[in-house]
Parts: C-alpha cells; structure tokens; sequence
C-alpha cells in the first residue's frame, strides 16, 4: 500500500512540474496582463502541489529525524501558502479579464 502511495506521490510531484514550467513559459510569452497573471497564478498553484507532494514524499520516505521534520513542515506550508495566493490571485485576474470582456 505504501509503495501506490509513493508512486502516485511521483506522479503527482512530476506533473507539477512540468505544468509549472509550462505555465512559467507560457506566462512570459502572452502580452496580455490578466492573461500573464491567470498563467502566473496557475504557475503558484503547480508550485504548491508540487511542495506539499514534496513534503509528503520525505514523510513516506525518510525517517522522522528533527531536521528532515523541520524541512517537511517548512515545505508543506510553503506549498499550501502558494496553493492559497494562487486560487486568491486566479479569481482575481479571472474577474479582471471578464470585467475588461464585458465592457
């Protein structure tokens, strides 16, 4: 059970990734400034799933020795502070594009 766990962990920390580098490059290529901030805030919400699968991953994987605690916390709240500024900053400039379409 441990092992699924570990493998979906990967998973999931693998296509953070790589959705957060596809975001980051698409974000630094569109002129438009609520499009550039959607891309940027969708980059922060990889980034975070990819902290928080981190941490998860050295808690599975590693013994709990007070430093590699220390880092694992320091990781989770980091990802769910980016996972939180991402949702807030998404609906922000979401409502920014409709307000600019509408008019």
């Amino acid at each position: 059970m441990i092992t699924v766990i570990h493998y979906i962990l990967y998973i999931i920390l693998v296509l953070s990734v790589v959705a957060a580098a596809l975001y980051s490059i698409r974000a630094r290529r569109v002129t438009d400034p609520a499009d550039r901030g959607i891309y940027m805030s969708m980059m922060n919400l990889c980034m975070g799933i990819m902290l928080v699968s981190l941490s998860l991953v050295c808690m599975f994987l590693f013994s709990g020795s007070t430093p590699a605690v220390i880092v694992e916390a320091v990781f989770l709240v980091l990802g769910a502070f980016n996972i939180f500024a991402g949702i807030r900053s998404r609906t922000y400039y979401s409502r920014l594009k409709n307000s600019r379409t509408a008019s």
